[in-house]
């Protein structure tokens, strides 16, 4: 039975491979409208989302996040960061039954949610290829070819071929 981490250790492995073909002003450039976000803060905020699991025990804040300048704009910082989250889900022993409680902002100020470890670790990987997405769009208007025909879609989403 495939597991929530070996599903999440496999999304965040094309972060790796992204990293490996970026340079930091590539990283951090921020002209793609409409957005003028950059491929760093992208990954940055993906990263913080994992690095709040660990930081609590039974309450996770995912308000409370690093938000380093380092990881959105050198690669080598992402790719450390990126490394520590990594390690830090092969050697944990998660039960994903778990109770714990969420602390977010839904746009109305904080509020806690109740959650199983393991719902969180799968909001975590479908939020990851969300931001894969933007990533991808951000890449295509950098004009920067990311050769992974899946990058940015859900594993539900049907392929075009399989619509005609």
């Amino acid at each position: 039975m495939i597991t929530i981490i070996e599903s999440t250790l496999k999304t965040l492995q094309k972060t790796k491979v992204l990293l490996d073909g970026l340079q930091d002003h590539t990283l951090s450039n921020a002209t793609v409208a409409p957005y003028y976000s950059s491929i760093g803060t992208h990954i940055r905020h993906i990263l913080d989302f994992y690095d709040c699991i660990f930081n609590s025990d039974n309450l996770i804040d995912l308000t409370a996040r690093s938000r380093s300048k380092d990881v959105e704009s050198k690669c080598d910082c992402a790719a450390n960061y990126l490394n520590t989250i990594i390690e830090k889900l092969r050697k944990a022993d998660f039960n994903m039954n778990d109770p714990v409680v969420v602390v977010d902002d839904l746009g109305l100020g904080k509020i806690e949610i109740k959650y199983t470890l393991g719902a969180v670790f799968a909001q975590a990987n479908s939020h990851t290829i969300h931001h894969y997405a933007i990533i991808n769009y951000i890449l295509q208007g950098l004009k920067i070819p990311f050769n992974d025909a899946d990058f940015g879609y859900n594993p539900t989403t049907p392929k075009l071929s399989s619509l005609n």
